[in-house]
């Protein structure tokens, strides 16, 4: 009785093992062509980080309002029809920053944020509660580059401590504090229209009066639309830029108030003009921008269709794989069993040696045996073979004549003609 021995693995488990790696795989390749392979919750100043000085809670705060809202870390997106939100750092150069604003003026509503947090991540020797991405608030400064803005973006920033005894800042309708009434960062500019003010009338939210039709911002800074605009059609020539000279009205330190989050709330709403656009957070120039590679494009339309058509055909053929119709078809073996094949091996190998005229001798030898025991002769001669062959069968030639052309035949036509005719003699004695 035989016993089916058992497999060495489970096909279960096997299956398992090979969906579980072929998901981290493909896993491992989206991450790498979104740019999304490190932590990006660093302390830094920028939409990705929880920190003080970060801006995730405004960002998931638009999101959940049901805003379109994005983490863009490719430069590319700075030129998309959206509300781009500027966050940069304040050791950036002012060149770039100008840049990026009048390259999308076409394009979408800006808002630029302006740092003022010196913050540096919690040491991780401190004995303290803190979690990933915290940071400590080292002091204010105000930006590097601010002094190098020209033309229309010309501004300067100070930073002042405000008076007590009524709110910190007002402006859409609103008033509030800030979280920090001590250092409070404010710009000027001959182009910069109030929107939002301090207790001392300093601007903490402006926009770029640049000779642009707003009528959405005009209206939001109590101004008629021909005092911020030249373009009387209604047409809009270039889209406005917000300037959020405090970053604590937007950062996830402002946002622990409801009134700071509905200011920011309603900053984004008026910077978008009456449009239902979405929104951007530029990662870039906090340092997080990924490059342009052939997997980061394979993740972006129009190539992510292509990408997603090659991942159903590997899946269709993995299944197919394991689906197949039928038994697998197993290699045969070199050499086979049986005497057949035994035979036709060794005349095989007779023929490539071309040693076939050697058979000539010992197949004589069987065939009159063979013969003699067919006319019922026991160790009989050639002439008492042909002598009984004769009684016979009269008819046939001699066994001895048909012997004698085997043993002269010398190619191998001429020893299987003869061999032939042994063994029909053969056949007709034993029929």
């Amino acid at each position: 009785m035989s016993v089916k021995a058992a497999p060495a693995f489970n096909p279960k488990v096997m299956l398992a093992l090979i969906v579980f790696g072929a998901i981290a795989f493909f896993a491992t390749l989206y991450f790498i062509g979104t740019g999304q392979t490190g932590n990006s919750n660093d302390g830094g100043g920028h939409a990705a980080a929880k920190g003080l000085n970060g801006y995730a809670a405004i960002a998931a705060l638009l999101e959940d309002d049901g805003y379109d809202v994005s983490l863009s870390r490719s430069p590319g997106a700075l030129d998309d029809a959206a509300l781009l939100i500027l966050t940069p750092p304040s050791y950036m150069d002012a060149e770039d920053l100008t840049k990026v604003i009048e390259e999308r003026r076409m394009e979408g509503p800006t808002l630029v944020i302006l740092p003022k947090w010196l913050a540096t991540r919690i040491p991780d020797d401190w004995d303290v509660e803190k979690e990933a991405g915290w940071v400590v608030l080292n002091g204010t400064a105000e930006p590097e580059w601010l002094k190098d803005l020209e033309g229309d973006l010309a501004i300067e920033g100070s930073i002042t401590q405000l008076k007590q005894g009524g709110p910190d800042w007002t402006g859409l309708g609103l008033s509030g504090n800030l979280p920090d009434r001590t250092q409070s960062l404010s710009i000027t500019g001959e182009k910069i229209v109030p929107l939002v003010k301090d207790s001392d009338g300093e601007t903490l939210v402006g926009y770029l009066a640049d000779g642009g039709y707003y009528p959405d911002l005009a209206d939001a800074a109590g101004l008629q639309y021909a005092d911020s605009s030249g373009d009387e059609d209604g047409e809009y020539s270039t889209w406005g830029v917000v300037i959020v000279a405090e970053p604590d009205l937007f950062n996830n330190f402002g946002m622990a108030d409801t009134r700071r989050a509905e200011l920011a709330r309603r900053i984004v709403q008026t910077a978008m003009e009456d449009g239902d656009l979405p929104i951007t957070f530029d990662l870039t120039q906090s340092g997080l921008g990924g490059s342009q590679n052939l997997l980061t494009l394979a993740m972006r339309p129009p190539f992510l269709a292509a990408t997603l058509c090659l991942l159903i055909a590997m899946l269709v053929v993995g299944w197919r794989a394991f689906r197949r119709f039928g038994p697998p078809s197993s290699e045969g073996r070199a050499i086979a069993f049986g005497k057949r094949q035994l035979v036709a091996n060794s005349a095989g190998l007779i023929q490539r040696t071309k040693r076939v005229h050697l058979l000539s001798a010992p197949y004589a030898e069987m065939m009159r045996g063979r013969i003699a025991a067919a006319l019922g002769l026991h160790r009989a001669n050639d002439q008492q073979i042909d002598a009984a062959l004769l009684s016979r069968k009269p008819d046939e030639p001699p066994f001895s004549q048909r012997l004698s052309q085997l043993r002269a035949a010398r190619t191998p036509h001429e020893l299987l003609r003869a061999a032939g005719a042994l063994r029909s003699l053969e056949r007709k004695l034993t029929r």
